[in-house]
């Protein structure tokens, strides 16, 4: 007579353990080579805004990640909507974007000296929350601010990368007597984008700033930058007109039934239509949030709300 051969648990985790291994190695050759084409542009941008772009280059040559990347052309409008949604009394407009392929929200400032540049109180040790940075300032609204770095690869967004300028002091620097790429206001609230040393914010009057990258305008000319390195995203981003008006960016992005995200170009032509003279992208994909008037605006890509983060701009009350 046979008889019934038990399932040991070892036996069990084992198979678990291979079918979890098996799946992971198949998992980027499923979605970068396979047929499902909004998958893999998801995948693609999601991949090169992260802090390891190198690993879809692993898997696809650069024509084929331009390709890919471009396609998204098609399914993008030349011409978003926009819908006025506050009072432009009080100094402050923000409006809706609607395009077929993206959603977010801009943010117009009247006086540029209300940005500010807000940094975490537990510097180099833990980052906070938009709101936190908010409340923490009395500010009215924020977005936030510039790159990040990990050392100990805890993910608490501790560590700003480059400068980090505040009250026209440097209160962070990562990079030394090095260049790096800065998005910042000098004294008389103008815009500052493109490469600068520390030895420069004295000497450029910069009271508030950020380090990242790329610029999107400068001086009223297009910025230098591809969107197959980009991809596609959740955008933050700012820019300033002529007049001096702030133009506070927010895309929303890796959400399929509501906003997939933008590509630089996208932001491009959005600051175009605002008659920005100056921008420059900030940093995106889960760190992008919109906080106005006590909550987020915007749609959050990530699951666990509010990310924790080095560095914020705020708009300070008239």
């Amino acid at each position: 007579m046979r008889k019934n051969r038990k399932i040991r648990p070892k036996m069990m985790l084992v198979f678990m353990i291979f079918n979890l291994v098996f799946s992971v190695i198949l998992f980027p050759f499923t979605v970068l080579w396979g047929p499902f084409e909004a998958t893999k542009t998801l995948a693609v941008g999601s991949i090169l805004s992260s802090r390891h772009p190198q690993v879809v280059k692993a898997f696809l040559s650069d024509e084929e990640i331009s390709e890919i990347v471009n396609k998204y052309d098609s399914a993008a409008t030349p011409c978003p909507t926009w819908h006025t949604v506050s009072d432009a009394s009080t100094g402050i407009t923000i409006e809706d974007i609607n395009a077929k392929a993206f959603k977010g929200k801009v943010m117009l400032i009247k006086d540029p000296k209300r940005i500010k540049v807000a940094v975490t109180k537990e510097l180099e040790v833990r980052g906070e929350r938009v709101s936190d940075f908010v409340k923490d300032t009395g500010a009215i609204a924020g977005i936030n601010g510039g790159g990040f770095y990990d050392p100990n690869g805890a993910g608490n967004g501790g560590f700003p990368d480059g400068l980090t300028i505040h009250n026209g002091e440097i209160v962070h620097n990562s990079i030394g007597d090095k260049s790096t790429d800065i998005v910042a206001l000098d004294k008389e609230g103008k815009l500052i984008v493109g490469q600068i040393k520390a030895d420069d914010v004295k000497k450029k009057n910069i009271q508030e700033g950020v380090s990242f990258w790329p610029a999107l305008i400068k001086d009223g000319k297009r910025g230098e930058f591809q969107d197959s390195f980009w991809g596609v995203a959740p955008r933050t981003a700012i820019g300033q007109k002529a007049d001096g008006t702030i133009i506070l960016v927010v895309i929303d992005g890796r959400q399929p039934t509501w906003s997939w995200g933008a590509k630089m170009s996208d932001l491009y032509n959005l600051f175009r239509d605002y008659d920005a003279v100056d921008a420059a992208n900030l940093d995106g994909g889960s760190s992008t949030e919109l906080f106005y008037n006590g909550k987020v605006i915007n749609k959050l890509w990530n699951w666990a709300g509010e990310r924790y983060l080095p560095t914020a701009f705020v708009v300070m009350p008239e």
